[in-house]
């Protein structure tokens, strides 16, 4: 089972060409939300804008310097997910990225290739498995109005329909490959429509945005522009001026743990 071309034996009931159809729509359905994302709430014309602001006030970086910025950004923000402080919440976002990736592009390639080697049926069932482990264990145990605030893991929102909609497709399309039936295999491509279609809606755009960001962060820090933002030191008086609470301005900056001190589990 784990090494048979699940499409291959699909393409009796539905067309090839049909499901390669399909597969070029999802693709240009991502495409058009992400550009429409961009557009709607101006996240290029930000980056954009800010970029061309800071450039009169920052040192000039040398093509090298850029290029190693470039790396480290792609290594440990994109590859290693570096912005999670949590051990636990990193691990999940891996699994799930690295599965989704697997599985997105074992899924096209078993498509577009119906003899396509078994081990791209190995990697479709792998990658598979790595998003239904990350998310489920991002939605049951990770999650902070789950985990911190005591809410139920079964309030919706808005915000998780990229993630409920991820878990619904590889559920659905793991179920089908392993049970058969075009009952399931409908479900699995409404949830798949969902999760490509509804990208303006959900949170899929951020992979693209992420990356951006993380880069402008680590140039703004290397040319000096990031020095009109607070600081991690209170000793300048200008840096305390800008507290928009006048009971810290004086205050030290290390405080001690606070809520650090247990897990945040009072509810």
């Amino acid at each position: 089972m784990f090494a048979i071309n699940p499409f291959a034996a699909l393409s009796a009931s539905i067309p090839p060409a049909l499901m390669q159809a399909y597969v070029v729509l999802m693709i240009v359905l991502v495409a058009a939300g992400t550009l429409f994302d961009i557009v709607h709430k101006g996240s290029a014309k930000y980056f954009f804008d800010n970029w061309r602001r800071s450039k009169s006030k920052a040192r000039p970086i040398a093509g090298g310097e850029l290029m190693s910025i470039a790396l480290k950004t792609g290594v440990v923000d994109v590859l290693a997910s570096g912005e999670f402080c949590n051990a636990r919440r990193r691990i999940a976002h891996l699994l799930t990225m690295y599965g989704f990736i697997l599985h997105v592009v074992s899924t096209v390639v078993m498509v577009f290739d119906p003899s396509a080697h078994p081990v791209w049926a190995h990697l479709w069932w792998i990658g598979g498995l790595m998003v239904l482990m990350g998310g489920y264990w991002f939605w049951f145990f990770i999650r902070v109005d789950v985990a911190a605030e005591g809410s139920s893991p079964f309030r919706l929102m808005r915000a998780d329909l990229f993630v409920l909609s991820l878990l619904a497709s590889v559920t659905l399309a793991l179920l089908w490959a392993w049970l058969g039936g075009m009952v399931l295999f409908a479900l699995y491509i409404l949830a798949t429509t969902v999760l490509f279609g509804a990208v303006p809606w959900s949170k899929f755009a951020h992979m693209f945005f992420k990356p951006a960001a993380a880069f402008e962060k680590r140039v703004s820090e290397a040319n000096g522009t990031n020095q009109n933002l607070p600081t991690l030191s209170r000793d300048d008086p200008e840096q305390q001026a800008r507290h928009s609470m006048e009971l810290l301005r004086d205050a030290p900056m290390d405080m001690g743990l606070g809520i650090k001190r247990e897990a945040p589990r009072h509810y």
